[in-house]
């Protein structure tokens, strides 16, 4: 933001120069981009005034000028401006003044005819870009008055990058209110007291969208005369905050924008139908705007509007239909405040970037509507005349903004900083913050924030206040202490770094693909599932919301086996999007893909290609990391779509659905134009990072007793239904229990196989006696002979 430094003094005057106003200002944390003087130095130009004008004997487009205002009385200038004429009063370079570039003014003869001056335009004295003629002065203004002096151009603007949390700041008298408390000093506020309403005429306001807008704040000025030219101080501290004048009302809708910070825009009344309605956007509504551009409003979209039509995009820019115009005499004057998150991001959606956003965007103090309106109503009755009606104030509390009561801790407050503030002192700097106190103590303050100040809600914040005001180069320089104490581990949860170091130990890489997929990957991967459509895809590859992670991954994959990596292996955590009857359910999953060969290439290597088991050992090597593999178990299932028939499982964790592994079914590695088979996983998060509490046991004295068994079985029997049923007979001495063998061949029965098992036994408090052991053994093969029909190989 660009200010004026005489202005910001009107309101506060420090006794301190342009440098160090700078420096604390940048030090409080408003850093300072640029400091530029208002003019150029120049010197010896006063306000003149032309007496006379007549034609030059020698050259028709010169005039012979008699000027008032220079030492000497009346002298004669030869001009050349088509603007100059009798009773103008304008700049004037008298007989020895120095201009901008080094210009020295002389007596000279121009076409035979005397000249003693110069009458100056704007960019003859670089205070603008001027238009080729003369600078036009205010009728009023002193003739003989030193120039400088006049327009007030021994000053300075200074520019400041604000950042997003400090917008009190866009305003003098938010600047103002930070130079009082580092100075010390009161403010002095000009008049925003109520202006009596002279009309009964009021216009209706309805708030159809309360919680982007609480309040509207207008007022009906009838009579007004928009032909009237603003003042001259006005046009200087607009041009000085790098606004342009345009006319008396949007000048001052412009000015009290600069000066308190409030946006305002003034409606044609005579355009307007009915009444305001602030309410939403219907989608692919037309305005035409201030600056000549039609937008296509989208339905997310604030907008101000009469009974018939929209006239602006609420908090961005008015539409053209009802600006005020050469032809308006009545004006209805507005002022509202907007939720900034209701405006946040909506000029980039047309392009726009204004002030008025600018502002909005970063928060307006919700009390400043009424007041922002009676200060424009003052000085609009001042330049332009009219008659005021009373002022309209709508508005749903219940959506305005509350400021926060904050705790600030005298403790913390003095470890934080390392320092130790009388409690007067951080209570007058907070008072001059505008914070009202409600309770002090010796243990600390209880404070209220002002409605301006939309980034102070914690005590740190109100810490980081303190700091500023005292001046970060006072701080002294200290170790800061503060007791951290170990936040609990909850050991029945796996940690999720956990889970993934140990697929990075397996020789996986952890990949992060977007939320949003390719709805044609998607619906071969999840048919008869309903994906969530993005309403603004950035792509049209990227048009769905995932709902499984394989729809990241594959591609992935794809893209590794195209720039001739053949053996990858990846795996990602992240959210899938499952729409249900309750709304879109967001799920935490883990999931993985392999292919290529099983090993890395070496000398020592095989060249075999991953299968089936390599899959599943990686997804039960994940499932062991939490103290409960027992609970899981792995079911042959051919009804996942996206998976081979033959090679695939479903995996469940005390019949409950935990997830998927499997091959890519060969039809959806030909359609996503895979090149070589790949195997996937994929596991609820929640489920696999469920634990069991650890319990120690120590190590026993005594010995163990292996005992092996090699049956022969039905070649459909599984493994796991062995399993149990070894663990189910072998009794508590059981610890251990291993299929070291499977073959099928010569001597085996066709349709049969020979397993081959170790169990393992062992008492922790004695050594077990050889009929104990022999019996849990007869236990088991006589449950494998009458379940499974088994029988002991010779």
């Amino acid at each position: 933001m660009k200010f004026s430094e005489s202005w910001l003094r009107e309101w506060v005057n420090p006794s301190i120069d342009t440098a160090e106003l700078v420096a604390q200002l940048t030090m409080a944390g408003l850093e300072v981009d640029a400091v530029e003087a208002v003019a150029p130095a120049f010197s010896g130009v006063v306000v003149g005034e032309i007496v006379s004008v007549a034609p030059h004997p020698n050259a028709d487009k010169l005039r012979v000028c008699q000027v008032a205002g220079g030492a000497d009385g009346e002298v004669q200038v030869v001009c050349g401006a088509p603007n100059a004429r009798q009773g103008l009063k304008i700049p004037f370079a008298t007989v020895g003044a120095q201009l901008p570039g080094g210009l020295k003014i002389r007596k000279a003869k121009l076409r035979d005819v005397e000249s003693f001056g110069m009458l100056c335009g704007e960019d003859e004295l670089g205070l603008g870009e001027g238009s080729g003629g003369l600078f036009e002065l205010p009728s009023n203004a002193h003739v003989g008055a030193d120039l400088r002096d006049y327009l007030g151009l021994d000053d300075q603007v200074i520019e400041v990058d604000l950042t997003p949390n400090r917008g009190d700041c866009l305003s003098i008298r938010g600047l103002a209110r930070e130079a009082g408390v580092l100075n010390s000093m009161p403010l002095t506020e000009p008049s925003c007291a109520p202006v009596a309403a002279q009309l009964d005429d009021v216009f209706s306001v309805e708030l159809a969208a309360p919680a982007a807008c609480p309040r509207y704040v207008g007022r009906v000025i009838r009579g007004v005369n928009v032909a009237a030219e603003s003042p001259l101080w006005l046009q200087e501290k607009l041009r000085r905050s790098g606004l342009r004048s345009i006319d008396p009302v949007v000048d001052v809708t412009n000015y009290v924008m600069l000066e308190l910070g409030q946006p305002m825009h003034a409606f044609d009344l005579a355009r307007l139908q009915g009444g305001i309605v602030v309410r939403m956007a219907e989608q692919g509504d037309q305005v035409e705007l201030l600056d000549g551009s039609k937008a296509s409003l989208n339905a997310d979209t604030l907008v101000i509007a009469d009974h018939e039509k929209t006239l602006a995009i609420a908090g961005i820019m008015g539409g053209k239909q009802s600006a005020v115009g050469a032809e308006t005499r009545d004006i209805f004057l507005e002022s509202a405040f907007f939720d900034p998150i209701a405006i946040a991001g909506r000029p980039r959606d047309y392009a726009l970037h204004t002030d008025s956003s600018h502002r909005f965007e970063r928060g307006v103090d919700p009390k400043l509507q009424a007041v922002a309106v009676e200060r424009a109503t003052a000085l609009l009755l001042e330049i332009v005349g009219g008659q005021p009606g009373p002022v309209i104030q709508v508005e749903s509390e219940q959506h305005l903004p509350v400021p926060a009561n904050i705790i600030l801790s005298r403790a913390k407050l003095q470890q934080q900083l390392a320092l130790t503030f009388e409690a007067d002192v951080v209570s007058d700097m907070l008072r001059r913050l505008g914070l009202d106190i409600f309770a002090s103590d010796g243990q600390g303050w209880s404070c209220r924030a002002p409605s301006w100040r939309f980034d102070l809600s914690i005590d740190m914040d109100l810490i980081e206040e303190v700091a500023r005001i005292y001046g970060y180069n006072r701080l002294p320089t200290a170790t800061i202490s503060a007791s951290l104490p170990i936040a609990g581990s909850n050991e029945r949860v796996t940690a999720l770094s956990t889970l993934r170091q140990q697929l990075t130990g397996r020789g996986y890489r952890e990949a992060i693909t977007y939320c949003f997929v390719d709805p044609d990957v998607q619906k071969h991967l999840s048919p008869g599932l309903e994906s969530v459509a993005l309403a603004n895809p950035i792509a049209s590859d990227m048009a769905v919301m995932r709902t499984t992670l394989w729809s990241g991954l594959l591609p992935t994959v794809r893209r590794n086996l195209n720039r001739q990596q053949s053996r990858v292996r990846i795996f990602e955590t992240g959210l899938r999007f499952i729409p249900g009857h309750e709304g879109l359910e967001q799920q935490s999953m883990i999931a993985g893909a392999i292919t290529g060969s099983r090993l890395p290439e070496r000398w020592t290597n095989s060249r075999e290609a991953v299968d089936f088991f390599d899959v599943k050992a990686d997804v039960e090597a994940l499932l062991k990391q939490g103290h409960s593999f027992d609970q899981f178990c792995f079911i042959a299932d051919d009804s996942h779509p996206a998976l081979h028939p033959g090679q695939c499982a479903r995996i469940e964790r005390n019949g409950r659905l935990v997830g998927y592994v499997g091959q890519l079914h060969p039809r959806l590695q030909k359609v996503l134009d895979l090149g070589q088979p790949v195997f996937l996983f994929e596991l609820l998060l929640s489920e696999v990072i469920e634990s069991q509490l650890p319990a120690f046991k120590g190590i026993s004295k005594f010995p163990e007793v292996r005992r092996d068994l090699a049956l022969i079985v039905e070649e459909t029997v599984s493994a796991e239904a062995l399993c149990n049923t070894v663990r189910q007979n072998a009794g508590s001495y059981l610890i251990d229990l291993k299929i070291f063998d499977v073959y099928q061949g010569k001597g085996i029965e066709n349709n049969r196989k020979s397993i081959g098992m170790g169990l393992t036994f062992r008492d922790s408090s004695r050594t077990l006696a050889e009929e104990e052991i022999n019996a849990a053994v007869e236990s088991v093969v006589s449950a494998m002979k009458e379940q499974f029909s088994a029988s002991l190989r010779g």
